[in-house]
């Protein structure tokens, strides 16, 4: 269901909050970067920039990503983000939008055509004088973001001005109230999620421009490194992860510097993970439910568990093949594949999603429920279960399972779990791999999951 808003917002809305120039928007090797400096790299970059409505960033340095977004913004051009940085996904995004091109900070990586994003070195450069915060129109095209969705097609998903700055907003509050923000503080992330993925979008990119946060540029993988990005910065510290990222940490056993708030999104979060994350590092654990589709849309203490809360103007409609989701500041109503079930006060809790359900000689069963009971074998450090693309002469589609589990056997997992699976939902075949093929954001597309049991045969 689309309805399309007859009046669209009208007005300005500013690129960047607060009036302070001294105001910390990020960290760039270990120096602050403040609001004139900032505005500065934005202008430098924006003057140099070629007339065109979009441009798909592949700048790479988060800091490099994120003058650039707002440099196309103060330029009234939309920020392309294809789902991955593959040439034929590049292409395909700037073939579906004329007039486009490319710009990136890294020469190597980027295309022929692709415009080249320079900076000066950190804490060198001359700050222009008189620079003024930009000011976007409040229905201005923001970014597109793609998902390939399970065809494999990008589904573009618009985003206004106005729509980033709303969410960003309600974002903001959740984040300040977790780390216990007051006053004139600012908060200071490190993120571990790439800031092309609409997550970190949301949480590296729009709230430093829109809230009282200032973001690392470094992008962090191993525990190790996540400790000393978040050692550079000052008190109170912001950590947005994912459940994977969080679940390496934990296992690493290794102590961070004292956290304000970690925020998780892009899959489900483990209560008693989340709950053992506050306890080693006196931290709140804020997880966050949204989507390309929604940006994010609800919140909860993971560490509870439990139900949902909606953000304040989000409103639910459960459909037979999902849930309609809808708020001000969205163009149009979007569908969700999730299914809910709504309570009182705004809270709702998520049951599944209609293709993660499979029937098999008249029984049902969830594949993230078989996910979540392979993952609780003993000794079993990651493990994903899946329908196969392959289906046998009854028509019915394999159950698979990839399972990193190195110290234990195939038919040792698959005869413990047959002790409280039922016979028709056992994944045949299970197999054991030295990691899963998780991408950026600690997903697993489709497409990696069967290259990888194909791989495995």
């Amino acid at each position: 269901m689309s309805a399309v808003i007859e009046n669209p917002p009208q007005g300005v809305l500013p690129l960047l909050a607060g009036t302070d120039p001294a105001r910390p928007v990020a960290w760039r090797e270990g120096r602050v970067v403040d609001a004139r400096r900032f505005l500065s790299d934005v202008s430098h970059v924006a003057a140099a920039l070629p007339p065109a409505t979009a441009a798909v960033n592949l700048c790479r340095d988060r800091y490099a990503f994120l003058v650039a977004f707002a440099a196309l913004l103060s330029r009234g051009q939309c920020n392309l983000l294809p789902p991955s940085r593959t040439p034929h996904a590049v292409q395909e995004v700037l073939a579906a939008n004329p007039g486009s091109h490319t710009l990136s900070d890294e020469a190597p990586d980027a295309p022929a055509s692709c415009h080249r994003v320079t900076l000066p070195p950190p804490g060198r450069g001359a700050i222009a004088s008189g620079l003024a915060i930009p000011e976007i129109p409040a229905s201005q095209l923001a970014a597109i973001g793609f998902t390939s969705g399970s065809t494999g097609q990008p589904r573009g998903n618009r985003k206004a001005w106005h729509t980033f700055s709303a969410s960003t907003a309600l974002n903001a509050a959740a984040v300040a109230a977790a780390a216990d923000l007051h006053g004139a503080r600012h908060g200071h992330v490190v993120a571990t999620v790439p800031p092309q993925h609409m997550y970190g979008i949301e949480l590296s990119v729009l709230l430093p421009l829109l809230g009282p946060f200032a973001v690392s540029d470094r992008k962090p993988l191993f525990p190790a490194d996540i400790a000393a990005a978040l050692a550079e910065l000052p008190a109170p510290r912001v950590l947005v992860t994912t459940p994977v990222h969080l679940k390496a940490v934990m296992a690493a056993g290794i102590d961070l510097p004292p956290l304000g708030a970690i925020v998780s999104a892009t899959a489900p979060l483990d209560p008693a993970l989340a709950a053992a994350a506050e306890t080693r590092h006196g931290a709140r654990v804020l997880e966050l439910f949204g989507s390309t589709e929604t940006c994010v849309i609800a919140q909860r203490r993971a560490a509870r568990g439990g139900d949902w809360r909606l953000y304040p103007g989000v409103a639910l409609r459960p459909q037979p093949d999902g849930t309609s989701v809808d708020a001000a500041w969205f163009d149009h109503e979007v569908l969700l594949p999730d299914v809910v079930e709504l309570g009182p006060d705004g809270t709702f809790a998520l049951r599944g999603r209609q293709a993660d359900l499979i029937e098999i000689a008249g029984k049902r069963a969830s594949l993230v429920d078989l996910t979540r009971r392979v993952q609780a074998l003993a000794g079993v450090h990651d493990a994903v279960v899946f329908q196969s693309g392959e289906a046998d002469a009854f028509g019915v589609r394999r159950i698979a399972a990839l399972v990193v589990a190195p110290g234990r056997s195939e038919a040792d997992l698959l005869g413990e779990l047959r002790r409280g699976v039922d016979a028709a939902f056992l994944p045949r075949p299970l197999r054991k791999v030295a990691a899963l093929p998780r991408n950026e954001t600690g997903k697993l597309p489709r497409s990696a999951l069967l290259a990888e049991l194909e791989r495995t045969a």
